[in-house]
């Protein structure tokens, strides 16, 4: 991402002129465009007229509007960043007010406003800026028959091959059928490799799987790359391959992979492994019931008033709620925990550690100290909060009491 120039007032309004340069600019401008911010771009409108002989001309004009965001949609897969909105721009083409839908290309200006840029927006800017902070890892997640080929960066998890193919089972008889199956298997992963993986960029190819087919795929990479005449592609393989165990070919063991020592050893320094290593922490304190690792809103903010919040784990799709309060909430909860001198970490939905965190309702912490009432607590305080809502309402512990349809002595 090229940030071209960055204006914030004191009251942090202000507007922000930049240009995506790669697909994953895109994911990062889906979470920084929200409803009812404006944003200014090209795009292009076909216009029909009609001339004086009746003749219908259809053309392309290009335009450049402004749009107040009504809704934002990413395409992961097809890397296709769309912004619906409604246009405040004067023009002959597209009337004030109506409604526009702007595909975000890459190489292409655009300016974000804003009446407020909240700090898990500049922090996401300040990121973006810094070139030291991308690492990108290759993997190859498999059993036999099952492949993913995945590349991973900062932000996301993008499957760029799947790759299924039908292998013999082990039997005497067909032993040469299943090593041709084999072979062609791992030729497919070999040309996904070679297609997809851009080497002086990745800094690790993990190669992931059950017992021994990841040795074997590495075998046939190095020695298929001298084949293709490209003996320096075998050289970098076998210089940035880790070898790794798995439980299974399919993507969500990608979390399992990366807690992985010699990924981490690798690895270390990246954003996604301090998020690996948080999120394996908190599930290790989380089984170990000391009072010290909660899950959900309720829970961690109260956590946190307490000043009690060491780490706080939390997904970036909370930041993209519809719902403005809503979102302003998880910000306040955030800066608050920063200022109490708390580590924050922001998980990308979009990989496998992102998608486990979501599952605990998005947000989770560990705390300084245990808090065994911390439960308790908050079930007064939600039943407090129902019975202030509905005055009418039963406390917990009442019982209904139900008359009698048919009392004695009831005349009829």
């Amino acid at each position: 991402m090229k940030i071209l120039a960055r204006h914030i007032e004191k009251d942090r309004s202000g507007r922000l002129v930049l240009i995506p340069e790669e697909n994953e600019d895109l994911w990062h401008l889906y979470n920084i465009i929200t409803a009812g911010d404006r944003i200014k771009g090209s795009t292009v409108r076909r216009v029909v007229t009609e001339t004086s002989t009746g003749s219908v001309d259809k053309h392309a004009v290009k335009l450049t509007l402004v749009l107040v965001v009504a809704t934002v949609d990413y395409d992961v897969q097809g890397g296709q960043l769309r912004v619906k909105g409604t246009n405040q721009t004067e023009s002959p083409h597209i009337k004030l007010g109506a409604y526009h839908t702007l595909a975000i290309e890459l190489n292409r200006q655009l300016t974000i406003y804003k009446d407020e840029w909240d700090t898990i927006v500049l922090d996401r800017i300040r990121a973006l800026s810094d070139v030291s902070k991308r690492a990108d890892i290759a993997a190859v997640v498999m059993e036999e028959g099952l492949a993913h080929v995945c590349l991973i960066t900062e932000s996301m998890t993008v499957v760029v091959q799947r790759i299924e193919s039908t292998i013999p089972r082990k039997r005497r008889e067909n032993a040469s059928s299943r090593s041709k199956a084999m072979d062609r298997f791992y030729e497919q992963i070999y040309q996904a490799i070679a297609r997809s993986i851009d080497f002086s960029v990745v800094k690790a190819l993990v190669l992931a799987s059950p017992g021994f087919v990841k040795n074997q795929l590495l075998t046939y990479l190095m020695t298929a790359a001298v084949k293709s005449n490209t003996p320096r592609l075998a050289e970098t393989i076998k210089e940035k391959a880790v070898l790794v165990h798995c439980s299974t070919g399919h993507k969500h063991a990608l979390t399992e992979i990366m807690a992985d020592p010699g990924v981490q050893a690798q690895l270390k320094e990246t954003k996604f492994a301090q998020e690996t290593r948080a999120l394996e922490e908190f599930f290790k304190v989380l089984a170990q019931d000391r009072g010290q690792a909660f899950y959900g809103y309720d829970y961690v903010a109260r956590a946190a008033a307490q000043k009690a919040v060491t780490t706080l784990l939390v997904t970036d799709g909370l930041f993209r709620s519809a719902d403005i309060p809503t979102r302003k909430r998880y910000i306040r909860l955030v800066e608050q925990v920063k200022r109490q001198g708390g580590t924050v970490y922001v998980f990308s939905t979009l990989h496998s550690s992102g998608e486990q965190l979501e599952q605990l309702t998005g947000i989770a912490a560990l705390l300084s100290y245990p808090m065994p009432d911390l439960e308790e607590e908050v079930a007064a305080q939600m039943e407090a909060q129902r019975l202030a809502d509905d005055p009418f309402a039963l406390r917990d512990g009442d019982e209904l009491i139900e008359s009698d349809p048919n009392p004695v002595g009831a005349d009829f």
